[in-house]
């Protein structure tokens, strides 16, 4: 019954994080901001398993939420998701402070699931990265003590699993945190692990025909900022500094709350290394993800040429731009600390302290509560979507989808205005054809979609459109409804088939499908079947271990003679 309880309360304070964070965004609709792009009836198509020949940076997420929704509604798998971003975060890091006291324990599990980096990375939408966050705790620990034992390896997939259904940067951040973490053999078994995680989105990436996208320009627009008034520096160690200042909690960084919030970070770093023998022998190996991951995360705003350097060389080290993100590892650190001190407070019969450090981080970061401060509140999408989606669904003639405005961020009406990443690339059941080019503080990267770079300049052109998308393929353009250039002076001799205040559609008669070169699908197809191995092998032993451990429990014992 202890060992149960012992999972349960810091389980049950997470999934109260969670419905305090989402307030109103727990009704039904969808929560779009930036990343986070949910859309009704997601399709388990080409582009899901990353087959359309864009950089598979949805891969596998968009197939596991596709998969979630055949059960679910889709707002449903949506808040599942975003509320066990709270439970995993608040048990995981629960778990690591050993005491036998609950009030510890929750201390690190809600300081891991409510602070600077929770909120900024929620708000720019990704979901996926703190899925993998969540499960961080674990990953150190098994990383640092199991990896290295006979058979250890076998933990790993298991606990890696969360990142490896956030994708790219969950996994990066995650393999990075446990290869630095591990020691030794451990090391080579996290490498391994790691890469063999990476295959479902690393082999559409490497073979498409584009291959690994790296623009060295996008290391300042992605480097690490000041959210405090302590600097960039400062402001990473008191685990924010996201890139994006529309993305910063509201009053986030006011010079008395970050002063406060920076003393309970201080403290709990050096609880961290004045109690790290209650939790050996995995202490070093977390201290050393932390540091890294730091280096990491400071790395583009210190030191930019040099990471521009090593993009040129390998474009794959182009998930390093968005350092703040592998401050991660830092945060276990803070959350353990911090739990090392509260229980070191009760010993000394200081409770209230230990109560103190429990609140703290919920007191001095309230902007996380009620949805964002109600910057994320549901919201339908509008009927003329659902018109749209209903005429292309019943058309048997192929052809793909062309958007404009010529963007890859809206900013609708009907979403309160918060920015989003176009949705109707999930939304509709076509190939759609959006211009991925992203704009950030001036600097405009590169656009990585072959089909939106083959059509970039005669959509800026200005000119006349109809002729050039039939060549290429497009048989239908879909138009945000107030934007003033794409009207049908752009578009003549195309049928206009909806004209509503939120969406205007365009058909385009005599398209002729227009090959795609991506992937080889069965090298796609191989890449899960090998990651999926190690996953199930995984689960099978933790079930197995779960089973002889309930066994034992139940099995009567023989009183000594």
């Amino acid at each position: 019954m202890m060992g149960r309880t012992r999972h349960l309360a810091p389980a049950l304070t997470g999934l109260g994080l969670g419905s305090l964070a989402l307030g109103p965004g727990l009704a039904p609709g969808f929560l779009l901001s930036y990343d986070m792009v949910f859309v009704p009836d997601p399709a388990l198509n080409a582009m899901a398993f990353g087959l359309t020949g864009t950089v598979p940076r949805h891969v596998p997420s968009d197939a596991a939420v596709a998969a979630l929704a055949l059960v679910l509604p889709g707002w449903l798998v949506q808040r599942v998701l975003l509320l066990a971003v709270f439970v995993l975060a608040c048990a995981a890091a629960a778990s690591l402070v050993p005491s036998r006291r609950t009030v510890p324990r929750l201390v690190a599990g809600v300081c891991y699931a409510w602070n600077p980096f929770v909120a900024e990375r929620l708000l720019l939408g990704q979901w996926a990265l703190l899925l993998g966050y969540a499960a961080l705790p674990w990953v150190l620990y098994a990383a640092a003590v199991k990896a290295g034992e006979r058979g250890g390896w076998r933990w790993l997939p298991g606990v890696m699993l969360p990142a490896a259904i956030g994708g790219f940067a969950a996994l990066a951040v995650s393999g990075l945190a446990g290869f630095m973490a591990g020691r030794g053999r451990g090391r080579v078994v996290v490498a391994g692990v790691f890469a063999v995680l990476s295959l479902p989105w690393l082999v559409p990436g490497l073979l498409r025909p584009g291959g690994v996208p790296g623009d060295g320009a996008g290391v300042e627009a992605f480097a690490a900022r000041a959210d405090t008034p302590f600097g960039t520096l400062g402001s990473l160690l008191l685990l924010g500094g996201v890139w994006n200042g529309e993305t910063v909690p509201a009053g986030y960084g006011t010079p008395v709350t970050a002063a406060l919030w920076g003393l309970v970070v201080l403290g709990a770093l050096f609880a961290y290394g004045r109690y790290r023998e209650r939790i050996a022998p995995w202490w070093r190996g977390a201290a050393w993800a932390a540091g890294v991951g730091y280096a990491v995360a400071a790395l583009g705003a210190v030191l930019p040429p040099v990471l521009e350097t090593a993009i040129r060389l390998w474009p794959g080290f182009a998930v390093l731009r968005d350092g703040q993100q592998f401050a991660a590892p830092l945060a276990v650190v803070v959350a353990v600390g911090l739990g090392l001190a509260a229980d070191r407070a009760i010993e000394a019969r200081y409770a209230p302290v230990a109560l103190g450090a429990l609140l703290a981080p919920v007191v001095l970061l309230p902007a996380l509560a009620w949805g964002a401060a109600g910057q994320l509140r549901p919201v339908d999408y509008p009927a003329d979507w659902a018109r749209a989606k209903r005429i292309i669904e019943a058309d048997p003639e192929p052809g793909d989808v062309l958007v404009l405005p010529w963007a890859a961020y809206r900013a609708y009406p009907w979403n309160h205005g918060r920015r989003v990443l176009d949705p109707l690339p999930r939304y509709l059941p076509r190939r759609v054809v959006v211009n991925d080019a992203v704009t950030v503080g001036g600097t405009t990267l590169a656009p990585e979609d072959p089909r939106a770079v083959r059509l970039d300049g005669a959509i800026r052109s200005g000119g006349p459109l109809t002729g050039v998308l039939r060549d290429a393929g497009v048989r239908y353009v879909a138009v945000d409804a107030a934007d003033p250039e794409a009207g049908p002076d752009r578009l003549p001799g195309a049928e206009r088939l909806v004209q509503g205040a939120d969406l205007v559609l365009y058909r385009i008669a005599g398209t002729a499908a227009t090959p795609e070169r991506n992937a080889p699908v069965l090298a796609v197809i191989a890449a899960w079947i090998v990651a999926s191995v190690p996953l199930i092998w995984s689960m099978i032993s933790a079930m197995a271990t779960l089973g002889t451990r309930l066994l034992g429990s139940t099995t009567p014992r023989r009183r000594a003679p």
